[in-house]
């Protein structure tokens, strides 16, 4: 069992940068993909960002590429997700999220999930 929770969302101005954190506890945290998908008012969940095991393997969702950074410390069990000029549709809750299998885009292959931290980007 893996426990996740995530923070560092908040109000920040389009263009703006914030950086979230996904601190986890339970099972060797370097044993598994960490995930970072998205969901807007009234829209699907949507895949951001995912990061391998040791972290030698990243992907990204094309409308965030090179504006996202995934990260990870197995030190401290914590996955992270730097987001840089950021877009107004961009508001969202963020979730981070677990799985023991390899990089994955879909958010059913993923076993753990946090709560969600809420992003609002102002225009």
């Amino acid at each position: 069992q893996v426990q996740l929770v995530e923070s560092g969302g908040g109000l920040v101005q389009a263009g703006g940068s914030l950086r979230l954190s996904c601190a986890t506890s339970g099972r060797a945290f370097n044993t598994y993909t960490m995930g970072w998908f998205r969901q807007a008012p009234g829209k699907e969940r949507e895949f951001v960002a995912a990061i391998s095991w040791r972290g030698g393997t990243t992907y990204y969702a094309d409308s965030v590429k090179g504006r996202f950074t995934i990260s990870r410390d197995n030190v401290k069990n914590t996955a992270y997700l730097q987001m840089n000029t950021l877009k107004p549709e961009e508001t969202a809750v963020y979730y981070c999220a677990a799985t023991s299998r390899w990089v994955r885009v879909e958010g059913s292959e993923y076993e753990y999930w946090g709560q969600g931290t809420q992003v609002t980007v102002s225009s």
